[in-house]
């Protein structure tokens, strides 16, 4: 497929165009030499329509066992930082916001945004003291604004906590599942998330393999 016209510009850091990284059968992914994102360009996304109707398709219940175990590996490393009481923001929720439960049942204050299933604009208005985003950001449009903004909402001392599958090298990319849902258009990796990390000049921890937290001291 030809690129020739099309603008490769890098949706996160707005800094460089992106250099082809793996070529798949219905879609062409990018990598920026800058902040290393990998991406799809937007003329290979869903429409809106289409991606609700794949999220339509998960199930995912509030008091799955199996679904909480999961949201656990976001949970459990977050929630010990954090003090009674403290207001949360669960971004991306979804139709069954189980990790926004999960904390409110650890006693602290909780609100959700998701842009089909809690569309609620003010409460991107607000400021808390920690904010999640679990399998979300992989699915982002526009990374940089979504990103900065969520940023913006978190207190002095708050805490950004992301959980998405990260992008290892080129070789395990061209294997990767991750890649092959029509709703991910974003891959992030270490060196990503701390490009972001010196953006913001936050400080950041990795949990795990799929878990970062960004900490606004």
């Amino acid at each position: 497929m030809s690129h020739e016209g099309l603008d490769l510009m890098c949706p996160l850091c707005l800094m460089a165009e992106g250099k082809t990284f793996y070529k798949g059968r219905r879609r062409d992914y990018f990598r920026c030499p800058v902040c290393y994102l990998v991406y799809v360009l937007p003329h290979q996304f869903l429409t809106q329509i289409e991606e609700k109707t794949e999220y339509d398709r998960h199930e995912n219940a509030l008091y799955d066992p199996h679904y909480r175990d999961f949201l656990s590996r976001i949970f459990d490393p977050l929630s010990q930082r954090l003090v009674p009481n403290s207001s949360g923001l669960d971004f991306g929720s979804g139709p069954e916001p189980a990790l926004a439960m999960m904390f409110e049942e650890a006693g602290h204050c909780m609100q959700t945004y998701d842009i089909f299933y809690a569309p609620e604009k003010n409460r991107l208005q607000a400021y808390y003291d920690f904010i999640t985003a679990s399998e979300v950001v992989e699915h982002l449009h526009h990374p940089q604004q979504e990103l900065d903004r969520l940023w913006s909402c978190l207190k002095p001392n708050g805490l950004l906590a992301i959980m998405t599958k990260r992008v290892i090298d080129q070789q395990a990319f061209s294997r990767w599942h991750y890649k092959n849902d029509p709703t991910h258009v974003c891959f992030y990796s270490i060196e990503t998330f701390q490009w972001l990390a010196d953006f913001w000049g936050a400080t950041m921890t990795i949990v795990g393999k799929d878990v970062v937290i960004f900490d606004k001291r």
